[in-house]
């Protein structure tokens, strides 16, 4: 077993990371190199520059290995392969998903969807604001990216739910050394590829142009990473950007009194809680890593969440500042070859959602009868966001 000079790393609980990991993370930081986590399995980095370091060196620290548990139930994609393999299969979607088509694509839909979403619980004065507005949003959209948009979106969310769960429980699994996939998992994605096969027949989309780059198989696999990246980090992006303002009120305040910053408020969201905290890489060769010893087949967890609070990159890191003016700085889409595709689209997403929200429902504050911290080891939102308003 891999060794590592920090005794606090032996002490790190999964509830501390699923938690309020913040502490942890700073102590495992300001003891120096990467350190070997026995509850993860894995070298956990946390300091800003070795995070750089690993998500740049795709040859060193691979995503291509049996224990991504994302390939092992949607089969291999952008997500799980690196090299020429890595780039045939994201390629073809690179054009779609840059900033000028987003705009001109998908612009007019995602306000047209807000709106729908803010109409329906204006008269409420009070919601949840995650399941209300954050997750349908971006179950909408990535419906109307894949060709889906005739599709019940409840329906949609269950295959995200059934694929994600799948998704965990394999790499819960592969930690033990098993290699079962759940059931319901098989399941879901078997409904969704068979619809996305229907998309592709009809022409005229995003996947019906990739197939022909790509096989119907492949393009039906970038797919399902694309719906589950494009739900799951953008209503946690989404939420967490909301608590972050709703519980700084002199930085509400700011962005009330200049909707400009919204913008610069969901960056700084997404550097202070990025909604994917953790991605893993595997040593490909026996190497060094700020003063670690890595060897081949090691697992490296590479913390997000770490790297975006390192005070070396970021002035008070704890604190929420909205005019912060590295905050695009921060790493929450990751970095090097696996940089994430639906960066500009999430943005997107986030901006109009949190601005319309602060414009349509006056006086918008958490509502105190309910906690609200964010939680998750890999993806990290809060479970609920209660919130309260003011009608009429």
């Amino acid at each position: 077993m891999p060794t590592s000079p920090p005794v606090l790393a032996d002490r790190v609980t999964l509830a501390d990371l699923e938690g309020n990991p913040h502490p942890v993370l700073a102590g495992l930081r300001a003891a120096g190199p990467p350190a070997w986590v026995p509850v993860l399995g894995a070298w956990l980095v946390t300091g800003y520059d070795l995070t750089v370091a690993v998500l740049r060196d795709a040859r060193t620290f691979t995503v291509d290995d049996p224990r991504f548990s994302t390939a092992q139930v949607v089969g291999p994609s952008m997500l799980s392969l690196d090299g020429a393999p890595h780039a045939r299969h994201r390629g073809p979607f690179n054009r779609p998903f840059r900033h000028d088509e987003v705009d001109a694509r998908l612009a007019a839909f995602t306000r047209a969807e807000t709106g729908r979403l803010v109409s329906a619980i204006e008269p409420l004065g009070a919601a949840e604001l995650r399941r209300a507005v954050a997750g349908p949003l971006a179950a909408a959209v990535m419906a109307e990216v894949l060709g889906l948009g005739q599709a019940d979106p409840a329906t949609i969310l269950t295959w995200y739910d059934g694929i994600v769960a799948a998704v965990q429980a394999e790499g819960a699994a592969a930690g033990r050394g098993a290699t079962s996939v759940a059931a319901g998992g098989t399941a879901a994605f078997g409904e969704l590829a068979a619809s996305l096969r229907e998309v592709i027949a009809r022409g005229d989309s995003l996947l019906a142009e990739v197939t022909g780059p790509l096989a119907e198989q492949e393009a039906i696999s970038n797919a399902a990473v694309l719906m589950f990246g494009g739900i799951e980090t953008t209503e946690g992006m989404i939420a967490n950007a909301l608590l972050h303002l709703l519980s700084s009120p002199a930085q509400l305040a700011l962005v009330l009194a200049d909707p400009g910053l919204v913008p610069a408020a969901v960056e700084e969201s997404l550097r202070l809680e990025p909604a994917a905290a953790v991605v893993d890489r595997y040593a490909t060769a026996g190497t060094r890593l700020g003063g670690a010893a890595i060897q081949a087949g090691d697992q490296v967890t590479v913390s997000i969440t770490g790297a975006n609070r390192d005070p070396a990159v970021f002035a008070d890191p704890d604190v929420f500042d909205v005019r912060r003016a590295n905050a695009g700085r921060h790493l929450a889409f990751a970095h090097g070859p696996h940089f994430c595709l639906g960066a500009h689209l999430a943005r997107l997403e986030a901006q109009v959602a949190v601005g319309t929200l602060l414009a349509r429902l006056p006086r918008l504050r958490l509502d105190p009868g309910y906690p609200s911290a964010p939680r998750g080891l890999v993806f990290r939102k809060p479970p609920a966001l209660r919130a309260r308003w003011d009608t009429g």
